[in-house]
This record gives C-alpha cells, sequence and structure tokens, in this order.
C-alpha cells in the first residue's frame, strides 16, 4: 500500500512544526507538502528545518499546489484560512483534518457541507487523552445528575486567539446533552459584580491564558461537602499531533462524511 501523502496548513507555527515532526517518523505516512501564509519567513526553506532534519519538501505559500500534492490536509491555523484550505480540498477531492478552533456556527455549517463530498474530522481536540476524558464526562454528567455545580476551568498560552477553547465548550456541550440542558442557554462566560447567586442549572467558564501553557481543562462538579474534578493535562503538542495523524489515516479509502474523535477512537 503507498504511503499516506500529508499536507500540512500553517507549517512554520507552534503547531504546524509538531505536525511535520510527527508526519516524518509516522509509519505509513509521508510529508508531501508544507505551506503558510505569503510572506511567512521561512516560505521557500526546507520544513525539516523546523524540526531539525532535511526533507527535500519545500515550504511554500502556494496552498492548491501543496493541497494538490496530498491525500490528507492537516490545518491548525485560524477559520479563515481553515475555510479557504477546505474550499480547495473540496475542489480537489482531499481529505482533511481540522483542528482549528473559534468557527461561528454558519462557518461550522459551512465545514458540514463541504464533508458531504469530501472526508473531513473536525473536533475541538484531537489528543486521544483528551477524547477519552469526553467519554468520562458523559459517564460522571449522568451519575452527578442532580446537587452538582458544573464548572469548566481552561488554561492556554498567551497567543491563543479565541476564548474559551474549542475543548472547553465540547466538554461543556457533552455535560449539558447529558443533564438535558442547552449549553447556548445556560453557559456563562464570566463573572463580575454582584452577580446574585448561583442558578443550578448553569454551566460556568472561567479561561487563563499565559505564559507558554500548552492547554490545561478540568470539568469540576461541586457538590456540598465534596468536589469532584476531571483533568486533562497537555506537557506538549505532541498528543495532538499523534492524533490527526490517526485521525488522517481513518479518512483513508472514505469519499466523504463528517466525522471527529470520537468516530476514529470508536467510542461511539
Amino acid at each position: 500500500m503507498s504511503p499516506l501523502r500529508i499536507a500540512i496548513a500553517g507549517a512554520s507555527g507552534r503547531m504546524g512544526r509538531m505536525l511535520i515532526e510527527t508526519t516524518l517518523k509516522e509509519e505509513g505516512a509521508v510529508l508531501a507538502s508544507a505551506f503558510d501564509r505569503p510572506g511567512t519567513t521561512f516560505i521557500g526553506r526546507d520544513a525539516g528545518e523546523l524540526c531539525g532534519s532535511a526533507t527535500g519538501v519545500l515550504i511554500t505559500d502556494d496552498s492548491r499546489a501543496a493541497i494538490a500534492a496530498a491525500d490528507c490536509v492537516i490545518d491548525f491555523t485560524r477559520p479563515e484560512g481553515t475555510l479557504a484550505h477546505l474550499a480547495i480540498a473540496r475542489e480537489l477531492g482531499k481529505a482533511m483534518v481540522i483542528g482549528t478552533t473559534g468557527f461561528s456556527t454558519t462557518e461550522k455549517e459551512s465545514i458540514a457541507a463541504a464533508a458531504q463530498t469530501i472526508p473531513v474530522v473536525f473536533a475541538p481536540n484531537m489528543a486521544v487523552g483528551v477524547n477519552a476524558v469526553f467519554k468520562l464526562l458523559e459517564v460522571a454528567a449522568r451519575i452527578l445528575n442532580e446537587g452538582y455545580d458544573v464548572e469548566v476551568i481552561e488554561a492556554h498560552h498567551r497567543f491563543k486567539v479565541d476564548a474559551p477553547s474549542g475543548t472547553a465548550l465540547r466538554m461543556g456541550e457533552v455535560v449539558a446533552r447529558e443533564l438535558g440542558r442547552d449549553l447556548e442557554t445556560c453557559a456563562i462566560y464570566g463573572r463580575e459584580g454582584v452577580t446574585g447567586e448561583r442558578k443550578a442549572e448553569t454551566i460556568g467558564f472561567s479561561t487563563i491564558r499565559g505564559g507558554d501553557v500548552v492547554g490545561d481543562h478540568t470539568v469540576l462538579f461541586a457538590g456540598i461537602g465534596e468536589r469532584i474534578e476531571i483533568t486533562h493535562k497537555s506537557g506538549s503538542r505532541m498528543p495532538y499531533a499523534s492524533g490527526s495523524l490517526r485521525a488522517a489515516r481513518f479518512l483513508a479509502g472514505r469519499s466523504s462524511g463528517l466525522f471527529d474523535m470520537q468516530d476514529v477512537l470508536g467510542l461511539r
């Protein structure tokens, strides 16, 4: 079987570099192309420079040519860039793994529409451990469905541009669904001043931004006399990259469909 040809979007970014390194080590996969925005410092240089090894693959600003050279595109950039790359992938019939967060409802609908003609894995977090936590939260919410207040606390590095994180929101969605609530109406994203007593049906979110925190997430079930905390902490971006390659392998041979990491891991 021919190796899976991978294109990496946002190649010179923090996540792009980790994806390049992981792809180079991945059995059954090859780095077909790496691309970034025009004007980026690394355009025209070997993608391997970003992780200390020569590859012969030069970083380009020609996204169409880069996507055309691959079987699957992995994208952790920004919503506007991801959607532009998705349009090209759809036109060329290429699979896509999307780890970008911060999409609006309308933009998510655009991703779902594209997935009618190409296969897409779209997930707020590609790490296997985080997706195990999503499953644990389903069980916890079913058990702790009365008398417990739910709060989601997340921390990321100073460069992250959206808040709360996509992972935090998905955690809230998982818990809300199991509790029979609508997150759009029960979520509280900030508290200040005289807020009054906490309403039992709300799910609170707290966001921390600072330093080089890769990603910490905790869901707190606070009852009277006890607290249950389910936490995931990322020490590096490697789990996200490894999960993304696993997602790319999952898409191989599929013609269309919208999937997430729960599908990839068989947790449905």
